[in-house]
């Protein structure tokens, strides 16, 4: 009996089996690689922000023009536009990640982010009232809170051991979208006007669309891991059913997670978080497995990840400081226009791309020492900045240094190994007391979490460096930022060493290695 399209459209959405009869889908082990889902969720990352990003230079065109706001408005009607994006990422990030967590597939609840990003980018291309405007951005704002939380969280179920090397690759993403976009929107709109700048959006759009829509998450591919005596479904290093090649479904946990290709292990569960001896010792049957009563309330209350909050909330305002402020900084200082001051971040994002780097050596050594070294180190190039204030060759080379350096030590040393520490955090909960985080795990709401302080950090950045650098000026923002970063190395002395850090034991060669 043929199955009906509901159940045929309820199969593709969940990546559930229609019947135990069903074959695999095509091309079912590169769909499901972890190279494939790497760069699935780095693109995902990169489309969102680059959406964000390229219509910012149209904005004051949209309210002007298409939405009839009067000249002296524009400035504050961008602000609210501004506001309303970072509401709608703060209040949702949360939500998408606790219903990624309750859902039977990652998929799913990345394919509704992406029609909400559709959504919005249609509304601030053709929206002409102020309220289509502030709709589409506030759908634009729930679109990054659902690829952030869930995207971020599937990176953990797809990579486990190795979580910090895959955050590098979604820092590099970040970075390479947050320079390039407003670029790109400003170039292509002097040069073709309004439209085009959308045209881009659209395209990269559908790129996505299609990336999303090929992925199969380990989990769904597991399925089919039995199929006629099928045998381990496996790209390279990266297997499915274990990296010895045994046949057979990969035994579950009771947390939901996902495999890992890491002979069996599954994040967040005592068999991805302990040694081959600490297992044995988990599944006897006399020790009792009980989960914490309200297991997203514990996450709060975990002074490891509450030392991550606080760092991400720092480190983001100090990166939105500079998003905020640079541009008018060397207009005013340096008489450069609007795309020399976009290109000037290129020294910021050329060193991010050591990215994945910091993140194999945090996944080795923790995430203490990294974060704490990246902040302290920001501490004396901040006070530097003040030392450039002249329209000179030296200053200009000196501000460019300053900030490549700060590319290494924020958005590389800093950033990276507090993507990690909340995975480390969890499964080293998980590890001493199996069953903790409940049957459907919490990376979801914790990468929801990250992604609402990420968020709450840009908005304190941006709103403190822009009155700062109105009033005082640069030199009196630059020392304000040292301070913060100072904090920042102090809080994150709260973070996991090393030897609190899971043990993993898997004999698996080296994950693929994911390029951008």
């Amino acid at each position: 009996m043929t199955p009906s399209f509901p159940a045929r459209l309820r199969a593709f959405l969940s990546g559930t089996r229609i019947d135990p009869t069903s074959k695999p889908p095509s091309f079912l082990a590169f769909r499901s690689s972890t190279l494939f889902i790497v760069l699935t969720v780095c693109l995902a990352i990169f489309t969102d922000i680059l959406c964000y990003g390229l219509i910012v230079p149209v904005i004051p065109f949209s309210l002007s023009v298409q939405a009839g706001v009067p000249e002296d408005q524009v400035q504050q009607w961008t602000a609210i536009l501004l506001a309303c994006y970072n509401a709608a990422l703060v209040v949702g990030s949360p939500i998408a990640g606790f219903y990624a967590d309750r859902t039977s597939s990652r998929r799913l609840p990345l394919l509704i982010g992406l029609l909400a990003l559709a959504a919005s980018t249609l509304l601030l291309c053709l929206g002409n009232t102020v309220a289509l405007l502030i709709l589409g951005r506030l759908l634009q704002g729930l679109s990054a809170a659902v690829v952030w939380s869930v995207g971020l969280a599937l990176l953990v179920d797809t990579k486990g051991r190795n979580v910090g090397q895959s955050m590098g690759y979604v820092s590099i993403a970040m970075s390479v979208g947050l320079l390039i976009s407003p670029v790109i929107g400003g170039a292509v709109y002097a040069a073709a006007g309004y439209y085009p700048v959308f045209y881009i959006a659209f395209a990269v759009i559908a790129c996505d669309i299609v990336l999303r829509l090929v992925l199969i998450e380990k989990k769904i591919a597991r399925q089919w891991a039995d199929f006629d005596g099928h045998q381990s479904i496996a790209t390279g290093s990266d297997a499915i059913a274990g990296s010895s090649g045994q046949s057979g479904p990969v035994p579950r946990s009771g947390d939901g997670s996902h495999p890992t290709g890491e002979k069996n292990d599954l994040p967040g569960s005592p068999d991805h978080a302990r040694s081959d001896s600490d297992r044995a010792t988990a599944a006897a049957p006399d020790e009792p497995q009980q989960s914490a009563r309200h297991p997203h309330l514990e996450l709060i209350k975990s002074r490891r990840i509450l030392a991550v909050l606080l760092g991400v909330v720092i480190e983001a305002a100090i990166v939105f400081a500079f998003d905020t402020v640079v541009p008018i900084f060397v207009k005013d200082t340096f008489q450069w226009n609007s795309t020399a001051a976009g290109l000037v971040f290129i020294c910021v994002m050329i060193p991010g791309f050591g990215s994945p780097l910091v993140g194999m050596l945090t996944d080795r050594y923790g995430a203490k020492w990294p974060a704490v070294a990246g902040f302290a180190a920001s501490v004396p190039l901040l006070v530097c900045l003040r030392f450039v204030s002249e329209n000179t060759l030296e200053q200009k080379i000196l501000l460019c240094a300053l900030l490549a350096l700060l590319g290494v030590t924020l958005l590389a040393l800093a950033n990276t190994p507090l993507m990690a520490e909340m995975t480390y955090a969890i499964d080293a909960q998980e590890a001493d007391q199996p069953g903790f985080w409940g049957e459907n795990g919490v990376y979801g709401i914790a990468y929801g979490l990250w992604t609402f302080a990420f968020a709450l950090g840009g908005t304190i950045g941006s709103i403190m460096s822009g009155y700062l650098h109105a009033g005082p000026g640069w030199a009196t923002m630059a020392w304000s930022l040292a301070i913060w970063s100072f904090v920042g190395a102090v809080v994150s002395l709260g973070l996991g060493p090393a030897s609190s850090k899971p043990k993993f034991t898997s004999s698996a060669a080296s994950p693929t290695a994911c390029a951008m």
